[in-house]
């Protein structure tokens, strides 16, 4: 099975038999990777019962949950690696739920996309309109984006939450990096990788 581009990335951050648990999981591609390659201890969580399915036939152990409803069924650090792909921007409280994440994680690992991106803004300034791209595809009336932010605002909120920054990846829509991408980064990214841990 051919990894995802994003998921790819996400599994280079990942140790070796590191537990991990994966938020809105989908179809369990990325742990079914990192049970074969990493040889991780990993959990799902999804919502969508067909995914849930698809995670079992794959060997995954997946739970129902709905992110909104919190994490307070794990403890403190059950983790070493907690990641959402894609999600963040799509969740009732984002702020709460990054605490939440370095609670019952040493690390996590978070990506969206992003809003400040050029294309975003020149259809805002020309057209007066919400943008459609590629890495944001639905219309307004039917995304189910509720919190849509750029990556300064992710940075300014990380600073207010004491959480650090340890590693930030930015790629185009595709999942490509560039070294061209990093001279603007809120500017030409479409999609930022954040791997945040624990301020002492």
């Amino acid at each position: 099975m051919k990894l995802r581009a994003d998921l790819k990335l996400i599994s280079e951050l990942v140790n070796p038999n590191a537990r991990v648990l994966d938020l809105g999981c989908g179809e369990g591609d990325l742990l079914a990777h990192l049970q074969n390659t990493k040889q991780v201890n990993g959990y799902g969580l999804d919502v969508d019962a067909d995914n849930i399915r698809i995670c079992i036939d794959k060997g995954v152990n997946v739970i129902e949950q709905n992110l909104d409803d919190g994490l307070s069924n794990f403890a403190d650090d059950s983790f070493d690696m907690v990641v959402m792909t894609e999600t963040l921007q799509s969740v009732r409280e984002p702020d709460h739920l990054l605490k939440e994440m370095l609670r019952i994680g040493e690390e996590c690992v978070v990506t969206f996309p992003n809003f400040g991106h050029w294309r975003c803004r020149l259809q805002l300034l020309t057209f007066g309109r919400m943008p459609v791209a590629n890495h944001l595809p639905h219309s307004w009336f039917n995304t189910p984006n509720i919190h849509l932010c750029t990556f300064k605002d992710f940075e300014a909120l990380c600073l207010d939450l004491n959480l650090r920054i340890i590693q930030r990846r930015v790629v185009d829509y595709k999942h490509n990096e560039y070294t061209w991408l990093s001279s603007a980064p809120n500017l030409l990214g479409t999609v930022a990788f954040y791997r945040l841990g624990k301020n002492s």
